[in-house]
């Protein structure tokens, strides 16, 4: 083979691999935004004693069993940010692919305690790298909006889950890869944590009740 024999199939195959980089990005682009069309299912929670309990101690709120993977739970935005995504449930790649995604086994808003969401840095949480102590958030459900002040952003290690421990107070915590421009799989996560100061009556799904 040639200089100019191999010169031409090198271009063609570099042609070839940015055509199907461009239709797989366009793809992802339209589940997104097919995504972002999507309405919350609404999470129902249920007291001690309830049909279906599952409770985790005397006097406690517990909640059913987690909607199936990939289902909408609810819409995150930061408006400072110009951040706004839409949170299903579960982590798998399939799912953080199209948004963000609620982490398994914590809770779902309105449940007291440590609210897990998780994003990819390249992605929808891209513009967490700006984020700074005492921006807004919001997430709505399908019948509720819940207002949160970010208290504070830090870096850990991947094995460090403690930044998903319960908490006392209601609590929403961010968690995507670090360093956001680092090539390849990012060694370390950075969390941001905020503090509920706000919910009210009416989401996604119209007015509550």
């Amino acid at each position: 083979m040639n200089r100019r024999t191999f010169l031409l199939w090198t271009e063609r195959a570099l042609l070839a691999t940015g055509l199907a980089l461009g239709a797989w990005c366009a793809i992802v682009l339209v589940e997104a935004r097919f995504t972002r069309s999507l309405a919350p299912v609404k999470v129902t929670m249920t007291l001690p004693g309830d049909a279906g309990e599952n409770t985790t101690g005397r006097g406690a709120i517990a909640r059913r069993p987690a909607p199936p993977v990939g289902s909408v739970v609810g819409k995150l935005e930061i408006p400072s940010l110009r951040l706004s995504t839409t949170v299903l449930e579960g982590t798998d790649d399939a799912t953080l692919r199209r948004g963000s995604g609620h982490i398994e086994d914590t809770p779902f808003p309105g449940e007291h305690g440590n609210i897990g969401i998780a994003g990819h840095r390249d992605t929808v949480f891209r513009p967490l790298k700006h984020v700074k102590a005492g921006d807004a958030m919001t997430l709505t459900t399908a019948d509720r909006t819940y207002r949160y002040e970010i208290v504070k952003t830090f870096i850990v290690n991947p094995e460090d889950v403690y930044v998903l421990d319960p908490t006392a107070e209601p609590t929403l915590t961010l968690v995507t890869c670090y360093p956001f421009e680092y090539i390849g799989h990012a060694p370390r996560r950075f969390i941001v944590q905020a503090r509920l100061v706000d919910e009210r009556a009416g989401g996604a799904g119209g007015s509550g009740g």
